[in-house]
């Protein structure tokens, strides 16, 4: 299984979106985003992007 690793890769990210949290989501991802010195919004980005590389193939692509 590979782990999550903060890196640099998507900073360049330039479509804006809106996007609802749930409060307790949005305070984990606020201090795991402080605690790794990355922005908010690069967090939620690697996040998104581990869990579609990392999501169970289905037939329904």
């Amino acid at each position: 299984m590979k782990m999550f690793k903060i890196d640099n890769e998507l900073k360049q990210a330039n479509v804006a979106r809106t996007v609802r949290f749930t409060e307790p989501l949005f305070e984990k991802l606020n201090n795991v985003a402080s605690d790794n010195n990355i922005s908010f919004n690069l967090l939620v980005l690697q996040c998104c992007k581990y869990a579609l590389d990392n999501m169970e193939n289905s037939d329904n692509k």
